[in-house]
């Protein structure tokens, strides 16, 4: 079978570019639903913060449990098969259009962010497939910023249209077509998969049998620090909520998440293609940079604060939200066997199933009392994830690097 010839650069390959601008359309459809879904429970539907925090908790913390499953079985039946059944079910998002009562939008939140998540690792481990081990941080930085360029147009296009007078509702079924797109170009992905190596030999020596025991308790341990890091990882219509409040209109709140989503997609864009010392970068650039932007937005938004400092907060916390999504998949990416590519990236969104379901609910009841309240809890719990990792990575130096 001959190997197919590269659409660009050595990693930009056609499987990489379809498999990016896949994403690219479903962030264009889904981020504009993500901006509007706490302004249509809060603002509109007055549903109050605790029911968009239980439709999140729900959406992001079952989801990671299906991503989990997703992934074993994208490594049994195949990643593309997997990929596109999670990716044919996530226009149920755009469909909350026609929800008429608060449970409806939860219900359908659920369902459609369930789908995402179960294809979210059989799409990493094809992106794996896709390219040579040394060309994956740009891989999985190009993946990023198109991931993220479609929800920063999607953003700045729900502004826009609410500025001319659209409803929220109208812009969610208007999502359905890039929501349709997105799945007709994941299938023109067909990667194979990564080339199996042997059965390594008896070690040689006690180090290196020494070294690989090690290899796996650090991968352990890197996934419990995510997992706690998930306790933290609040859905990012919290700052939307703060910011839209403030600033006393709903277009403000969006601008501020498209704000979010421009700066991980540039940031995430250009960890990619730089050598890291893994743990060290992900727990200080990452999770740490991200405790300082949400306790920057408690403060502020405790103090009612200009809407330019917390838009300023809004955009350190993505610059540190493109740090995590790019550097965590490389990281275990290189910690984990080819053939299992599928459970270790399941692995890894499972690692923060209880954080996000019990994390966007503590946030939820919290903010009743105020942001600052809300925000202090996530920032200490993002800081004692970065420390977790920071002692965990002192076990393997892992260096990744985005090329050879």
């Amino acid at each position: 079978m001959t190997r197919r010839r590269p659409a660009g650069p050595g990693w930009l390959t056609r499987d990489v570019l379809a498999i990016a601008l896949s994403a690219f359309s479903a962030d264009l459809g889904y981020q504009a639903i993500i901006a509007g879904l706490p302004l249509l429970l809060v603002v509109e539907m007055h549903a109050g913060t605790p029911v968009f925090a239980l439709a999140t908790a729900i959406g992001y913390g079952g989801g990671s449990l299906l991503a989990v499953a997703g992934g074993r079985l994208g490594d049994r039946y195949g990643h593309r098969r997997v990929a596109l059944c999670g990716n044919a079910f996530i226009p149920l998002l755009g469909l909350i259009g026609l929800a008429v009562a608060p449970w409806q939008v939860v219900v359908l939140f659920a369902l459609g962010w369930w789908a995402r998540n179960s294809r979210n690792p059989s799409r990493r481990a094809m992106l794996v497939n896709a390219v040579a081990p040394a060309q994956r941080g740009r891989a999985f930085g190009f993946l990023n910023a198109l991931d993220l360029g479609g929800g920063l147009l999607s953003t700045l296009g729900l502004a826009g249209l609410l500025t001319i007078g659209w409803s929220l509702r109208g812009v969610f079924l208007l999502a359905l077509v890039p929501l349709g797109l997105s799945t007709v170009v994941l299938s023109l992905a067909r990667p194979g998969r990564a080339p199996v190596p042997a059965p390594p030999a008896p070690p040689a020596s006690a180090e290196l049998a020494a070294a690989r025991a090690v290899e796996g308790r650090t991968l352990r341990a890197i996934l419990i620090a995510t997992g706690l890091f998930g306790f933290s990882f609040y859905n990012v219509g919290f700052p939307v909520l703060t910011v839209a409040e403030d600033g006393h209109a709903l277009r403000a709140g969006v601008i501020a998440y498209a704000l979010f989503l421009g700066a991980a997609a540039v940031v995430g864009y250009l960890a990619g293609g730089r050598r890291w010392r893994a743990a060290p970068a992900l727990a200080l650039l990452g999770y740490g940079v991200s405790a300082v932007a949400t306790l920057g937005l408690g403060v502020v938004g405790a103090l009612h604060g200009p809407v330019v400092v917390l838009d300023l907060a809004v955009l350190v916390l993505g610059a540190a939200v493109g740090i995590i999504e790019t550097v965590e998949p490389m990281m275990v990416s290189s910690l984990v066997w080819p053939g299992r590519q599928g459970a270790g990236m399941g692995a890894l969104t499972g690692a923060r199933s209880a954080g996000l379901l019990v994390g966007n609910i503590v946030m939820g009841l919290l903010y009743l009392h105020g942001p600052l309240a809300a925000y202090l809890y996530a920032a200490v719990v993002a800081a004692a994830g970065a420390g977790l990792l920071l002692r965990a990575g002192r076990r393997l130096p892992l260096r990744i690097s985005g090329s050879s």
